[in-house]
């Protein structure tokens, strides 16, 4: 299944390379919201909330009441997850918040779970150069991804895999590493991380994982069905 990603950005629809450099902004939130509409799942990043310099709460709002979202970006705290779900998010995305002291912090998961539901939360592991990295993908851990979801998996209903070396390139995803993780776990798993054709979202979908992409439909690399 492709899911399309919206990242949000100083209240702009953006798509960054690696999470850093920025390749695409538009304004244009109404016409993607109207060409996402006939979609299952959408992924809502707010990015300005994962980095901590403000938020794009309003339009996270507005765009959950108009489309299908699982939504991420400054998850850190149980009252955080609350707040999306009850404003119309149909899952949350929890990243960094998962890890402390370079672990996997299963205290903090198990928490969450038993208020929120497994089945609503759904756990970013981020990858780079084989290991765990957190804080906008800032700093790398000694983990490695198929470790965090072994921890994890107990507490949540599905794993978010990125490929950070991949991300934003449009140069094909790391099917290895993808594999690797389907293979870790029993959970739902989507992916993202580069993926630009339909033959690797129709591959992905044959191993059983969801494919998550911004770049390309932003771009027009890769058309709509």
């Amino acid at each position: 299944m492709l899911i399309p990603s919206i990242d949000l950005q100083g209240g702009r629809i953006v798509q960054l390379v690696q999470g850093e450099r920025l390749a695409v902004a538009t304004d244009d939130l109404d016409g993607w919201v109207a060409r996402f509409a006939g979609f299952p799942k959408v992924q809502l990043i707010d990015l300005d909330a994962a980095k901590r310099e403000g938020d794009n709460a309003a339009l996270v709002e507005n765009i959950c009441a108009r489309l299908p979202c699982r939504v991420g970006g400054g998850v850190r705290s149980l009252d955080r997850a609350k707040t999306l779900l009850s404003g119309g998010a149909q899952k949350v995305i929890l990243g960094s918040a998962l890890f402390r002291n370079g672990r996997p912090d299963v205290d903090f998961a198990w928490r969450i779970s038993e208020v929120v539901g497994a089945d609503r939360l759904i756990a970013a592991v981020d990858a780079r150069g084989g290991s765990v990295v957190i804080h906008g993908w800032r700093t790398p851990l000694d983990v490695r991804p198929v470790d965090a979801i072994a921890a994890l998996e107990p507490y949540v209903g599905e794993f978010l895999y990125t490929n950070v070396d991949t991300e934003g390139l449009m140069q094909g995803t790391d099917r290895a590493a993808i594999q690797r993780v389907r293979d870790a776990t029993t959970r739902h798993v989507s992916a993202a991380g580069g993926i630009t054709t339909r033959e690797e979202i129709d591959w992905l979908e044959s191993i059983g994982v969801d494919a998550v992409v911004g770049m390309a439909l932003y771009t027009g690399r890769l058309r709509l069905p």
